[in-house]
């Protein structure tokens, strides 16, 4: 895929033409939405490029009346960009006066204070935040959309875990932005593998190669500025933030693969680097080469590489006994699935793909969470998302430990990144201290084996 390509898909994720609001329900059990009139209340948290695309699709959604009736994000100038893009695109559904665009660390909470029960929150701050404001969400009875990843070590997935079995026990209807399941091509796929077209599935493969993406390149922070602040906009570039680029990137690959397997892997083994680094001080490698695991000894095999200059490839597919299958072609969307009678993926050898135009996944997710609203349907992925991040952290820790990492092992082990994370405050200091030369710590495999980073002593 060429860097226009991927610029596109990056925009198209960031600001899909769509409109909505949030809505209210009724007590700590949402209600059913009867009449047509019924508008849902929204209230983004994160107003981001995510945040604003995530917005627009809840405000686009032909299953509305939304609206959209709070904002909150730690910057200023992120908020006022994404309300006037929303208040110009949506005009009627966006009512986010002044006195409802919040600021700051606290500015979650009182966002979704202006919700009721049965509302829907937005989630799309850095994932280092998202157990904090989830466990709110759920104190105050409100359906969630949330971005992925969900969690980003140990700690967070085990959290991220309970906090989703208590919201299924409230009948909280929560979506997790993993929307290529809900695209209609893959899930075709998806049917069309478990009947037994391509036989047993033996091995799937993923590739995320690329140049420069997001901000996982990252150079010191400008002198005086706020070290917090400035990594919080440079999020891909710090593994408390984001999970670093494994988690903010592969993690789709790695979830749809596994889709397709219909089962999550247990073991991961991988190598990476850092090459070319120049003045860059962000925690991630250049090259990530992972070989999941799953129980019955499957291989899903992960390529992921940010270097400029180098072949550049978006895609994944599944290898089985009787044929293969793309899962997809060029990005996220359109995914262009299709099956093969044999591994050579020619057009004579081809059986099978998906007929017309795709629908886009970014919409449909908001479509189906929605609709799971309106009828008062069991609708949560929180559990399903939390082991997709979790897996995609086990295969991004064996690349910086160097060392073989089970999923039991990701899962309970001990180096939280953030710990303090609920407790910061906009001129506080970051969970990560810069070093004095303005650099960070960095995974150093062989050396530290039980955790990501830290110091050697």
């Amino acid at each position: 895929m060429s860097q226009a390509q991927q610029n596109s898909d990056n925009s198209r994720r960031d600001f899909i033409k769509v409109a909505g609001a949030a809505a209210l329900v009724g007590a700590t059990t949402p209600a059913v939405y009867a009449a047509e009139n019924n508008t849902i209340q929204l209230a983004l948290v994160g107003a981001g490029g995510r945040g604003t695309g995530a917005a627009a699709n809840a405000l686009a959604s032909k299953v509305g009346p939304t609206r959209l009736v709070a904002m909150a994000d730690v910057f200023e100038d992120r908020l006022a960009n994404s309300h006037k893009a929303l208040s110009s695109r949506f005009r009627g559904s966006v009512d986010v006066p002044e006195d409802r665009q919040f600021i700051g660390f606290e500015a979650y909470r009182e966002a979704m204070d202006v919700l009721s029960p049965g509302d829907v929150v937005i989630l799309t701050t850095p994932a280092a935040f998202r157990w904090v404001q989830f466990k709110y969400a759920i104190e105050k009875g409100l359906n969630v959309f949330m971005e992925k990843p969900i969690s980003v070590d140990g700690p967070s997935s085990r959290r991220m875990l309970d906090l989703g079995a208590e919201s299924v026990k409230k009948n909280l209807k929560v979506g997790v932005g993993l929307m290529c399941r809900h695209c209609k091509a893959r899930q075709e796929l998806f049917r069309r593998i478990q009947d037994g077209q391509i036989g047993d599935i033996v091995e799937l493969r993923a590739y995320r190669m690329a140049g420069p993406t997001g901000s996982a390149a990252t150079g010191k922070a400008p002198k005086g500025s706020s070290e917090l602040l400035y990594q919080i906009r440079r999020f891909h570039a710090f593994l408390w933030l984001s999970g670093g680029a494994v988690s903010d990137f592969l993690i789709h690959n790695i979830d749809e693969c596994s889709w397709m397997k219909n089962a999550f892997p247990v073991q991961a083994e991988a190598s990476g680097g850092r090459h070319y680094r120049g003045s860059d001080v962000d925690q991630n490698f250049d090259t990530y080469s992972i070989e999941y695991t799953y129980a019955d000894g499957t291989k899903l095999l992960v390529n992921g590489r940010t270097i400029p200059g180098c072949n550049q490839r978006f895609a994944s597919f599944a290898h089985g006994s009787k044929g293969s299958a793309v899962i997809s072609s060029r990005g996220h969307a359109p995914s262009r699935a299709r099956i093969y009678k044999s591994w050579n993926m020619t057009k004579e050898n081809m059986t099978w793909s998906f007929p017309g135009r795709e629908p886009n996944p970014y919409q449909v997710e908001w479509d189906d969470l929605l609709t799971a609203i309106r009828r008062d349907e069991p609708y949560n992925e929180v559990q399903r998302g939390a082991e997709a991040s979790l897996v995609t952290a086990m295969g991004r820790m064996a690349a910086h430990t160097g060392q073989i990492i089970t999923r039991d092992q990701m899962l309970n082990c001990k180096h939280e990144f953030a710990p303090n994370v609920a407790s910061l405050t906009l001129d506080g200091p970051s969970p990560l201290k810069a070093n004095p030369d303005g650099t960070y710590q960095v995974p150093m495999p062989g050396f530290l084996k039980d955790r990501e980073y830290g110091s050697l002593t």
